[in-house]
């Protein structure tokens, strides 16, 4: 995914290679990275554990805050693509316990139905 793109909201696949040093020291010694997706400065990961939501802060993104959301706490969670006036797409997230979903804002529908549908094959499993 390219700057520009990242600047404009546009959500995308990543490779893991790329954070993989990121997220060796929060890893349990044998959790293994999925998936992940880049929203602006933000990650969306998942493990074969858990999801993770990296909300980077201040103008530098050094200043990092790790959500650790085991799959089986997630109740809900919904995809809202963009219409013709509505310019961006929304994902809701309900945690078992909460009464308010944890949102992510997405300028392309492509990529929110791609985390919709890691987060059902990751939190459907029987």
């Amino acid at each position: 995914m390219g700057l520009f793109s990242g600047l404009l909201g546009n959500a995308g696949q990543i490779d893991l290679a790329d954070i993989e040093t990121e997220f060796s020291q929060i890893l349990l010694p044998d959790e293994k990275l999925q998936q992940a997706y880049q929203v602006i400065r933000d990650l969306i990961v998942f493990t074969d554990r858990r999801l993770i939501l990296v909300d980077k802060q201040g103008l530098t993104g050094s200043k990092k805050q790790f959500m650790s959301v085991p799959y089986r706490s997630i109740v809900r969670f919904s995809a809202e693509t963009k219409g013709h006036f509505d310019l961006e797409s929304d994902l809701h997230i309900w945690l078992s316990g909460t009464d308010s979903p944890i949102s992510k804002t997405f300028s392309k529908d492509s990529a929110i139905l791609d985390v919709q549908k890691a987060l059902a094959q990751y939190c459907c499993r029987l």
